[in-house]
């Protein structure tokens, strides 16, 4: 028998109970062992449930019962999670998280803390919720250099974008409706201003590296800004609005990246729709990976945790080697990056300013849009936008181009 603990019993944490009682026959088989939950660690009580007699209130129960082998963690925030991600993994047992903030923040020392005690530190579902990511890049990608990882990687985003898009909502009343359905916070902070995406983007760039990603130095724009024009003006472009996280090597240079980026709707990345993620993986040898699916919510998260649990269960006294060094990868400044932009001004604007400043653009004209003239530049490095658009008092905003 395989014992576990799960520190925190809220949505993640006991769904991934319920992955586990419901599907122990399966678990069994895969892992020739039944899996057990001992221990459940939380600060309340959980009266009339499975695990009423199971909850604790100190960590150090598990740290110190040498028949628990595996934690499972989905608390969030740096602390305690760290400190006890350090103990459990000291104490060799293997620790399974979906906190992403842990992940990103502390990833490098927690997998090196692993390696030097002969167990593991996984964390699939810290990324794309119920989407296998971490471990196809970990394992089936190996062979390829990944020139490009891009994505939707926030739910809550993407389903309010999906309602501005496809409903007519403006942004308040899709958030609104997205807090309703338990889809964002009450504080929404961390999602639509792009803070999730972010640390997101920052595990799997580290992951394609081998090296530390600090989230820190990614640059970040949420959704906040996005109107019902700039839907409409996606529209007449052929394109759809979505917050995207992207990590990019180009001639050698790092880049990363999360805002909100046109994406046309030839690419299946724009079809996209509600709270669903998808992820897009270019190798130099594969060429483009898509992965699709739920990237939150109770049983798809638990299922990806589970899968985490039956990897370290299979790899018991075994380091499945993720490389992910401490050393930190310099990205190189977005000022360098490039790419088209779509620019909206009041239509009053010296449209021969406009030209001396952008050469030839693409004027662009979406129904039910009056008094703006609106634009498609060509390929424009980052440096150049910011210097060119302070020029002008008329810009109402502008999107770049996937």
């Amino acid at each position: 028998m395989i014992n576990v603990a799960v520190l925190g019993y809220g949505t993640i944490g006991s769904g991934a109970v319920e992955v586990i009682e419901t599907n122990q026959a399966v678990l069994q088989k895969r892992t020739r062992h039944a899996v057990n939950v001992k221990y459940v660690l939380d600060l309340r009580e959980f009266p009339g449930t499975s695990v009423e007699k199971k909850v604790i209130h100190d960590f150090a129960i598990i740290e110190n019962d040498r028949d628990v082998q595996v934690v499972i963690e989905t608390m969030g925030g740096l602390e305690p999670a760290f400190t006890f991600a350090k103990k459990a993994l000291k104490a060799g047992k293997a620790y399974v998280t979906s906190n992403k903030e842990l992940v990103a923040k502390h990833g490098a020392e927690l997998i090196a803390l692993a390696k030097e005690n002969n167990t593991n530190f996984l964390f699939e579902a810290s990324v794309g919720g119920g989407i296998p990511i971490i471990r196809p890049i970990n394992e089936c990608l190996t062979g390829d250099i990944i020139l490009e990882i891009s994505g939707i990687l926030n739910g809550t985003t993407n389903y309010i974008l999906s309602k501005m898009t496809y409903d007519g909502w403006t942004f308040e009343q899709a958030l609104k409706d997205a807090q309703d359905k338990g889809y964002a916070e009450r504080n929404p902070e961390a999602d639509v201003e792009g803070h999730d995406p972010c640390r997101k983007i920052a595990i799997l760039a580290s992951l394609a590296v081998g090296q530390q990603v600090d989230f820190e130095d990614i640059y970040t724009e949420g959704i906040t800004k996005i109107t019902a024009e700039d839907i409409r003006y996606a529209d007449a472009l052929g394109c759809k609005i979505k917050l995207l996280g992207t990590y990019k090597m180009v001639d050698g240079e790092h880049f990363a990246m999360v805002a909100p980026k046109l994406v046309p709707n030839t690419r299946p990345l724009s079809g996209v729709s509600d709270a669903f993620n998808s992820i897009s993986v270019v190798g130099n040898m594969l060429g483009e990976s898509m992965f699709y699916g739920a990237g939150a919510g109770k049983l798809p998260t638990a299922s990806a945790v589970i899968g985490d649990v039956v990897q370290a269960i299979n790899s018991m006294n075994q380091n499945t080697g993720i490389i992910w060094n401490p050393e930190k990868l310099v990205l190189s400044s977005t000022d360098n990056f490039a790419q088209k932009v779509f620019i909206r001004m009041k239509d009053s604007v010296d449209k021969a300013k406009v030209a001396a400043a952008f050469g030839d653009v693409e004027e662009v004209k979406a129904s039910g849009v009056e008094g703006e003239y609106a634009f498609v530049t060509g390929i424009l490095k980052e440096k150049e936008l910011k210097e060119k658009t302070k020029e002008f008092e008329e810009i109402l905003g502008y999107i770049r181009l996937a």
